[in-house]
């Protein structure tokens, strides 16, 4: 199968480009490389079955083009991070929605089967828990710029389904949840590699508000696993799935587990968040998601724990230090 994965140079971008090229398959990587790098493409480098195009899916005929090229897209390109979306707004929304408006008018020409990246953030301040994915979405106000990602995500997810109803466009939706591990960068306020860095220069682990809020982390070979498996599912076709890990952990705790996994002598520091965020920031005291509908689809579900997943960055984070 010949597959486009746009945000292709990307944190999970390029681990899926790496399991489809492993497992056989032709894989087109499109990036503008705003936040994605090259770096993440080595292991692919000089393999025949990859081919990494520099561009953006705001370019609308490139988009066209590469969808023509492909039997199924990937669709994971996206501004991405709190931090960035707080501190350039406008720019986020034109990505997240004219990008994706892209895909989906490209993709509609042969109804190429398509996947859409969304977000857990879609649930926005919900109480009811777990998150299932028919539950109603409650978003914040427009005054507080945080929920421009959650519902720039939102239209996402209603347009993709409204072509699937009109036009029976093979897609789905995936609604990420916290997702980490080796290549991402706490560049964008990526919490755990944050942490992890903090540790091992012996800096303090900045934990905002109480540090109560709670959160569940998924290893990113597990997003990829169950990504790979929604590809060869043709029922999934036309629904939405959490893909998230459900084991639920607060930030203090989080940083203290990594304190005690990197041997740091690293304190824990509260920062209040009108310290980090720009006005207009809310933050959610717990997201957590309901897996059992992609594991009925799919019989997967991630289960990585959280010390393998600090295990790893820890690792990473150490041999780049090294070098």
């Amino acid at each position: 199968m010949k597959v486009l994965v746009t945000g292709g140079a990307g944190f999970i971008g390029s681990h899926l480009a790496e399991r489809l090229v492993a497992e056989g398959h032709s894989v087109t990587a499109l990036d503008d490389l705003s936040t994605g790098r090259k770096e993440n493409l080595v292991a692919l480098g000089g393999n025949n079955r990859f081919r990494f195009v520099e561009g953006s899916i705001l370019d609308a005929p490139l988009v066209g083009q590469l969808a023509d090229e492909c039997d199924a897209i990937f669709h994971l390109a996206a501004a991405v991070g709190v931090k960035l979306i707080m501190d350039e707004p406008s720019r986020s929304i034109l990505t997240n929605v004219t990008g994706t408006e892209n895909v989906l008018k490209a993709a509609l020409k042969d109804k190429k089967l398509t996947f859409i990246a969304s977000t857990s953030e879609v649930y926005g301040k919900a109480t009811k828990f777990p998150f299932c994915e028919d539950d109603d979405l409650t978003i914040g106000a427009t005054r507080n710029l945080r929920w421009s990602y959650a519902c720039a995500k939102t239209l996402d997810e209603f347009l993709t389904l409204a072509y699937v109803r009109e036009v029976g466009l093979p897609a789905i939706i995936l609604r990420f949840f916290n997702t980490t591990g080796p290549r991402q960068t706490g560049r964008y306020g990526m919490v755990l590699p944050n942490f992890v860095q903090a540790a091992l220069e012996g800096r303090p682990l900045l934990v905002h508000g109480s540090g109560e809020q709670s959160r569940c982390f998924g290893h990113v070979a597990d997003v990829v696993e169950a990504l790979v498996r929604l590809l060869a599912t043709p029922a999934a076709r036309g629904h939405v799935f959490n893909i998230a890990n459900d084991q639920e952990v607060t930030i203090r705790n989080l940083a203290e587990q990594v304190i005690a996994a990197t041997g740091s002598q690293s304190k824990i520091e509260l920062v209040p968040y009108s310290a980090v965020y720009p006005e207009g920031f809310e933050d959610m005291a717990r997201r957590l998601p309901d897996v059992s509908k992609l594991e009925r689809a799919t019989g997967f579900r991630p289960r990585r724990p959280l010390a393998e997943i600090i295990a790893d960055i820890i690792a990473e984070k150490r041999s780049s230090m090294a070098a």
